[in-house]
């Protein structure tokens, strides 16, 4: 059987600060997952629309696509071209799971939730010449799932191949979190097996790994047992967690041991009537100083989330977050607008409301105001949006929240990791058209390790082998 399975791309903007790297971070596990239930003789292409083209000449006899918002409609529109040669197409993923009825329109079969438990069963049904029309997920393990066809993944594309998922979901019910309808109808979070995912930690080549969970800290036990089994294995990671997980007693301490040397947190807002709202009651601003200067001191550098649009801010929010980022050396921040993405909580509040001004999904991705704020305009918005961005990787900005840093190497780490993100955009432009971003994989190890190097050195120790062991 000829299978392909598709990752469209994302919708594009014109904008320094959204650019291709975006895109080239990480392979497409989710898919590389579903391909590992297929059997030894299928005939497998999988596609990442953001780092390859997509060659719509083929015959295959099924297609999976994997679809979230902003990438719905170019999803819709691959689906409809296989669909009118006659090919069965598969839709799952975040959007489907959140308006299946909306994806039934553009595929054979649509999935709703994880797929561990439907996939395989399609697949069978499939084979059998009656595929179901929807299916939807209802159990949620783990066990028994068979490794990620890594194979499949052209490691050369992407900065951080060596990402990874050792569990599902998140165990926090936050209004306008895209997992509510995705995991709706079952847990909403599980774990693999300790074991499992030491076995496939240690299968991944290289130094640097990046944990693309939800919220790795999410089970105390699975995280303390997993940070103890990678002691010893000498990995640089990234992940996400919480201020209330930086907190715990020991756990941050016994994560730095295994290898953590950034955290994105998701801080939100700076006020906490705009969290009690949206129902995110394990964050309480009155701890993310401490939680700040307890990553700090542990050598862990912060990736900050920030959400603008909430009811109770104003047009001074954006400057005030800045200063705030800054006066707390925070290395790098992400700003969004907030989303009332469908199938939240929020979205159906604002419908209700009346609050959503359209349902253009191009435009449901964090930069576009797409419903009536409370306290200022639509324009006020997302104008406050893109001067937070500037203000915030202003090179005045950057030096003087590197200063708050006590040693001179810190705060040349922090220019490295926030300079090196922002203001090298033709850098990396230039080494992903030219299919070369790998090379500056061995400058984002030293980087994160701390170490000084410069880029001339780092491209050259990647030219002389060193690509897959950083």
């Amino acid at each position: 059987m000829r299978v392909k399975l598709i990752l469209p791309a994302l919708t594009e903007a014109v904008s320094p600060y959204f650019r291709p790297i975006k895109y080239s971070l990480f392979p497409p596990l989710g898919l590389a997952s579903l391909a590992a239930y297929l059997k030894p003789d299928d005939e497998i292409t999988l596609t990442d629309e953001h780092v390859e083209k997509l060659d719509l000449n083929d015959q295959p006899d099924l297609v999976g696509i994997e679809a979230y918002v902003t990438s719905a409609t170019r999803a819709y529109a691959i689906a409809d071209h296989y669909r009118s040669r006659g090919v069965h197409v598969a839709i799952g993923g975040l959007h489907a799971s959140s308006l299946p009825e909306e994806a039934a329109l553009h595929a054979d079969t649509v999935f709703v939730g994880p797929g561990e438990d439907t996939w395989p069963k399609f697949l069978d049904d499939f084979r059998a010449g009656r595929p179901a029309t929807l299916y939807r997920s209802t159990i949620r393990t783990l066990d028994g799932v068979p490794p990620v066809r890594r194979d499949l993944i052209r490691r050369w594309l992407y900065l951080v191949p060596n990402s990874i998922v050792v569990s599902r979901g998140c165990p926090h019910n936050c209004d306008f979190c895209y997992q509510e309808s995705f995991f709706a109808g079952g847990r909403k979070f599980y774990t693999q097996a300790v074991d499992r995912a030491l076995a496939e930690i240690d299968r991944l080549p290289g130094r640097h790994l990046f944990f693309l969970d939800d919220h790795l800290f999410g089970n105390r036990r699975f995280a303390e047992d997993l940070f103890e089994g990678m002691r010893g294995m000498k990995r640089l990671w990234q992940a996400a967690g919480t201020v209330a997980a930086v907190l715990q007693p020991d756990l941050l301490d016994k994560a730095v041991s295994a290898g953590l040397r950034s955290l994105f947190v998701g801080f939100e807002t700076l006020d906490a009537s705009s969290l009690e709202g949206q129902g995110k009651r394990h964050n309480q601003p009155q701890e993310y100083t401490l939680a700040i200067r307890r990553l700090h001191e542990s050598g862990v550098m912060i990736n900050a989330s920030f959400v603008f649009g909430f009811d109770q801010d104003d047009p001074s929010v954006f400057d005030r977050t800045v200063h705030w980022a800054v006066e707390n050396g925070l290395e790098t921040a992400t700003f969004h607008i907030l989303t009332p993405y469908p199938g939240t909580a929020l979205y159906r509040r604002m419908e209700a409301d009346g609050r959503i001004l359209h349902r253009n999904w191009d435009q449901y991705d964090t930069r576009h105001a797409v419903f009536r704020p409370a306290r200022m305009s639509v324009e006020q918005l997302e104008e406050g949006y893109w001067r937070a961005y500037r203000e915030f990787y202003r090179w005045g900005s950057i030096f003087r929240s590197a200063w708050t840093k006590p040693s001179l190497p810190e705060r040349l780490r922090h220019l490295a990791y926030a300079g090196g993100w922002k203001k090298c955009e033709p850098v990396w432009d230039v080494m992903i058209r030219l299919k070369q971003i790998a090379c500056l994989r061995p400058l984002l190890d030293r980087v994160l390790s701390g170490r000084r190097q410069t880029c001339v050195d780092a491209v050259a120790a990647a030219r002389t082998g060193d690509i897959e062991r950083a």
